[in-house]
């Protein structure tokens, strides 16, 4: 499995930008099979709820009909989600997303979730932009990073991921996730917000998170962003 570092060298000249990503993935998404992950890309995404026909479950999987779906989380701050375009935008641009990722790479007590839906996506984005070589390298490792979260096919999937998840954050460029319409929308159904790469990057900061979330005294970064 190759490091982040290579990764991101390999990637380095690609020469497309946060813009161009959001776009293909917005193609990507359109010409999905049976349009299911499209639903959410016509107009504002619908925040992800609870079926009022689910019971609390028992176990860590329940099955909506016939497929198998994470059940839903506490929330917690450590716990983020990026959308494909941002998951994209971290390999092939050094910039925003790269960032903001970085605060999660160097820290252990953090969480990435990803469904296998939302890195199918971002990898077809890799893929049409760069080349499939890149994108199943990225895939192997990012798949190895991040916390996996089933969801139900057809729900938008970084919201999905997040509610199944117990994420208190997606990152995306999408302005129909980041407008004042959806932020109310989210904030009134799921202890989730969404926010720019770039809010999220310049407002994280990891030693209030930690006396927050653990015990004791911040002990730092324990991880390479690069390995």
């Amino acid at each position: 499995m190759q490091s982040w570092s290579a990764l991101f060298e390999q990637a380095a000249e690609s020469g497309v930008d946060d813009a161009e990503i959001l776009e293909t993935l917005a193609d990507v998404r359109a010409t999905s099979a049976g349009g299911e992950t499209a639903a959410a890309t016509d107009n504002e995404p619908e925040p992800e709820s609870p079926s009022n026909s689910e019971s609390e479950p028992e176990s860590n999987s329940e099955s909506i009909d016939g497929e198998s779906s994470t059940p839903p989380l506490e929330s917690s701050p450590t716990r983020v989600v990026a959308d494909a375009d941002v998951l994209a935008a971290d390999l092939l641009v050094d910039g925003d997303a790269r960032r903001a990722l970085d605060h999660l790479r160097k820290h252990s007590w953090t969480t990435l979730l990803a469904s296998d839906a939302l890195l199918s996506d971002a990898e077809a984005v890799i893929t049409e932009l760069a080349d499939t070589h890149l994108a199943s390298a990225w895939r192997e490792r990012v798949s190895a990073w991040c916390e996996s979260v089933d969801h139900p096919s057809g729900d938008h999937p970084a919201l999905a991921t997040a509610y199944r998840g117990g994420a208190m954050h997606v990152l995306s460029f999408d302005d129909r996730l980041l407008s004042a319409r959806a932020g109310a929308e989210l904030g009134s159904r799921l202890s989730v917000s969404a926010r720019e790469p770039r809010a999220f990057a310049m407002l994280f900061d990891a030693e209030s998170l930690y006396r927050e979330v653990e015990a004791g005294t911040y002990p730092g970064p324990d991880r390479d962003p690069r390995a």
